[in-house]
């Protein structure tokens, strides 16, 4: 199977503006672009062992994005020749030349299976990405909602300096809301496609608005000042590090006692969000089906929180 050659991925943290501009891109008339191929690596580790394929086949048929995709499994093909494929079904889809998606978790790993591939680092303020975790219930306070940035810009720095420069580039959700033709041209540039203006066409058929700079900074207006101090008091140093100024409020001395309070405030804020998205009765099926070793019941909650959750992404 021939592997696609320089496929571009889009990394970062969630929250991050990752599926504005997958949807930016995917408009280009070149490049088959993605907003989630978290499923590409969710089962590689940090050994050279390929994951067993009859445990991601399993992981993949309740796979709510990879079911949404609908890409097709050739049981005949390698771990590597495998995900390799489901880019180039992304390619005969769509009739486009350039193949790519977004990952926010492990993308480091995406190396061993296209050493060629190409990197597109987006970086938001953490303040705001932490603001609208929370929103999304995947935390419970601003003190533990900056923690997927922290991971994600770090292994970015870790990661950046095995890549060659012409494999690497690193834009800001900012820059990309305000100066947006400066930015997509540089992307594009990047990427080896020239900019074309069809790429804003995305707003036309879809949720998504064009650029508006307004809301950037929202940390500024929509939190206390206690919630930009439990966000500081973790990223200040980071904030600095990529360019963005801080509020100039003291910075909180982080005691056990504050860490643990805010551990337990994450815990019950992500369970109350989850308890008035999926319902007592969906919801406890979740809690049980998690702790029984009864893989087929498992799936069947799975799926019903997929169908739950894919109302809430439309």
């Amino acid at each position: 199977m021939t592997m696609v050659k320089k496929p571009v991925f889009l990394v970062g943290v969630d929250r991050s503006g990752t599926t504005l501009l997958s949807v930016m891109l995917n408009y280009h008339p070149k490049i088959a672009f993605k907003p989630d191929l978290q499923f590409v690596v969710f089962q590689m580790n940090d050994s050279t062992n390929w994951p067993d394929l009859s445990s991601y086949y399993e992981s993949l048929s309740y796979d709510r994005i990879f079911l949404h995709y609908n890409y097709s499994i050739d049981k005949q093909l390698n771990y590597p020749e495998l995900v390799n494929s489901f880019l180039l079904q992304q390619l005969e889809r769509d009739q486009k030349t350039i193949a790519g998606g977004v990952v926010h978790h492990n993308f480091d790993r995406l190396l061993r299976i296209w050493p060629d591939a190409k990197f597109i680092h987006i970086c938001r303020d953490g303040r705001d990405v932490a603001r609208s975790t929370i929103l999304m219930g995947w935390a419970g306070n601003m003190f533990t909602g900056v923690g997927a940035w922290i991971t994600e810009e770090l292994l970015w720095q870790k990661f950046s300096p095995q890549l060659a420069p012409e494999q690497k580039l690193t834009v800001h959700y900012e820059a990309l809301i305000r100066q947006s033709d400066e930015v997509l041209t540089q992307i594009c540039t990047f990427i080896g496609v020239p900019f074309d203006k069809a790429i804003y066409d995305y707003a036309q058929h879809t949720t998504y608005s064009l650029p508006e700079p307004h809301l950037t900074e929202q940390w500024r207006r929509k939190l206390s000042n206690y919630e930009i101090q439990l966000a500081e008091s973790r990223i200040s140093t980071m904030l600095e590090e990529q360019g963005y100024q801080l509020s100039g409020l003291p910075l909180l001395k982080i005691t056990p006692w504050l860490r643990w309070r805010m551990a337990m405030s994450d815990r019950w804020a992500r369970r109350l969000f989850r308890l008035r998205r999926y319902r007592f009765r969906l919801y406890l099926e979740y809690v049980l089906s998690r702790r029984l070793p009864f893989k087929g019941w498992r799936k069947s909650v799975q799926l019903k929180i997929n169908a739950v959750d894919q109302k809430h992404c439309k």
